[in-house]
């Protein structure tokens, strides 16, 4: 009797063991069966940052491609340079003109006096009427700011403001200054609206300007000019670009 009882102890514990192992087999098997719970591989970071790599190039070189394409089309309209060789014979200035400047400085001298011109580039009326006149009677299209400085030996000088038009100029301001003078002080010899002066005084400063060489030849040469300028200084930025792009 006791051996059969130590047999049933034995077989009881032996079946309780294997039982219990089986149940921690298969919770085994069921974690690592689990989708979420695998190991999966994960992409190779160096493979990622070459991939970026030939994604920037491939960007760059598309970017040098277009920019290659402006310029050989820039490059291929036929448009000298003007400068004083090709200007009217009657144009008595100097041309200062430095690449990558927004502006063009004409000087010269003049009975005692040093005239400045200061150019700025060409802006474009964008009305659809092109056609037709302003209210000021002033055809509508490309204008260029003028800045005409007239300095006497003193250094006591007058300043106009002026709009330049195919054919014509307008003065739209004048004022009187010295060498040194402050911006206030500038501001406090402005003087009155140019348009509020009588008609006779007008055209007595227009006259002024004229005999100092400020007048329809020199204008309508300045538009060619500054026009040929808006291209030169567009194709030298696309060059600058380029060179950018191509530093490594």
């Amino acid at each position: 009797m006791a051996f059969t009882w130590c047999v049933r102890r034995s077989a009881s514990r032996l079946a309780s063991l294997c039982s219990t192992r089986m149940v921690r087999v298969r919770s085994i098997s069921a974690v690592a069966s689990r989708p979420s719970l695998a190991p999966t591989p994960s992409p190779s970071r160096p493979f990622a940052l070459y991939s970026t790599a030939i994604d920037r190039m491939s960007s760059e070189q598309s970017l040098l491609r277009v920019i290659d394409s402006e310029i050989n089309t820039a490059l291929q309209i036929d448009d000298p340079d003007l400068d004083e060789e090709t200007a009217p014979g009657s144009f008595p200035f100097k041309i200062e003109d430095n690449p990558g400047h927004q502006t063009v400085t004409l000087t010269r001298e003049y009975k005692g006096e040093h005239i400045k011109v200061v150019v700025s580039m060409p802006s474009f009326d964008s009305d659809e009427k092109d056609d037709e006149d302003d209210e000021d009677g002033h055809s509508n299209g490309s204008s260029i700011p003028l800045v005409v400085t007239v300095t006497k030996k003193s250094g006591l000088s007058l300043e106009f403001s002026c709009m330049a038009f195919p054919d014509e100029i307008a003065i739209d301001a004048l004022s009187v200054s010295n060498q040194g003078s402050t911006l206030e002080d500038k501001l406090a010899n402005e003087g009155p609206d140019f348009e509020c002066l009588d008609e006779n005084l007008k055209k007595t400063f227009y006259k002024y300007l004229e005999i100092r060489g400020v007048k329809a030849s020199t204008t309508n040469f300045l538009h060619q000019y500054m026009m040929r300028k808006v291209k030169r200084e567009y194709l030298l930025w696309l060059k600058n670009v380029k060179k950018f792009m191509e530093e490594s």
